[in-house]
């Protein structure tokens, strides 16, 4: 009997042993894998926030739950190259800075109105600045992976095969025209 209990507890161990690799996720990092790029969970949130500015929820989904701000950093990981990312997170890091100076609060304070307002001040700058790059990168995205989603492609769009579908019944009108 003691042997059972010895066997039993110990593939509960290993079960233990295997599974605590999964479960200790560091605190503060992104909540997906990143290969190219180094973003914690804060810049993380400041990314939904801006992705939500771009694409608020209205009669239709959202950004924030469509998981946008995951696909835009999973794209930018993978598809930029290396002077892209930085410009992305210097970029970043660089918009609460300047909500802080336009606004003196953090963007994910702001108003809806303010994060606008903000967003168009970045995109309509002159020099080409990180932060411009961030949010051309980061708007491209967000309406690339919007388009793409599961609930664009399901929901939203009916699809109807060229020239239509063919209705049997349809009334031909008689033309007025006289061709000679």
């Amino acid at each position: 009997m003691k042997r059972r209990a010895a066997i039993k507890s110990l593939f509960i161990i290993a079960g233990g042993i295997a599974i605590l690799p999964s479960c200790s996720g560091e605190a503060g990092k992104a909540s997906i894998q990143l290969n190219n790029l180094d973003i914690n969970a804060k810049q993380e949130d400041l990314l939904a926030e801006i992705t939500e500015t771009i694409l608020p929820k209205t009669e239709t989904f959202g950004s924030k739950e469509l998981n946008l701000h995951l696909f835009v950093l999973k794209m930018v990981d993978d598809c930029h190259n290396k002077v892209d990312r930085d410009s992305f997170v210097k970029g970043l890091d660089r918009i609460d800075i300047l909500a802080k100076e336009k606004f003196s609060k953090e963007f994910t304070v702001l108003s809806a109105q303010q994060r606008t307002q903000l967003l168009q001040y970045i995109a309509s700058s002159e020099k080409e600045t990180d932060e411009q790059r961030f949010y051309d990168i980061t708007k491209k995205r967000t309406i690339q992976g919007f388009l793409n989603s599961q609930y664009v492609m399901k929901d939203l769009k009916q699809y109807e095969l060229i020239p239509g579908r063919y209705n049997g019944y349809a009334k031909v009108e008689e033309s007025t025209d006289k061709l000679s």
